[in-house]
């Protein structure tokens, strides 16, 4: 008759071994599929996806008059020259947003409760304004820009 001894020590040895394998594994596993959208870059032929929001920040002062904000989130987006993204835009807040982006053709709507994709793609490098025309400055709850940063 055989019989296995191991001892307390090589036991606790393989039993670490074992977790810390498992934990290994796990955090791979879980970080496979997780990619930053924000921070995502476009490879060959495919167009990248950026997603934005629209948002409203309000407050009660002490003399108890409301005061609100609009703005896009996220407030900047970096886009490299030539480079094909969409831009797809949530209608959060406010009941719609007419919107233009400064130095080109692009025009828009976003309204609560819809979504609108915008083709982005810049030949030149710059800082591009999307500009809500409804919040453009403080009397009207603004300004609402976003920055589109092309390098």
């Amino acid at each position: 008759m055989k019989f296995l001894v191991l001892k307390k020590e090589t036991l606790l040895y393989f039993l670490t071994a074992v977790i810390m394998l498992a934990a290994i594994s796990a955090w791979f596993m879980l970080k496979a599929g997780d990619t930053a959208v924000f921070n995502q870059e476009s490879s060959e032929g495919n167009v990248r996806e950026i997603h934005m929001v629209t948002v409203e920040f309000k407050t009660k002062l002490k003399d108890g008059k409301e005061v609100e904000v609009y703005r896009w989130d996220p407030g900047s987006i970096v886009l490299k020259t030539g480079e094909k993204a969409k831009l797809y835009i949530s209608g959060i807040n406010g009941d719609e947003h007419p919107f233009y982006i400064e130095g080109t053709d692009i025009k828009g709507t976003v309204k609560k409760g819809k979504e609108t994709i915008v083709p982005l793609e810049f030949d030149k490098p710059g800082t591009y304004h999307l500009i809500c025309q409804m919040h453009s400055d403080r009397e009207t709850n603004g300004p609402m820009i976003a920055d589109i940063v092309v390098n």
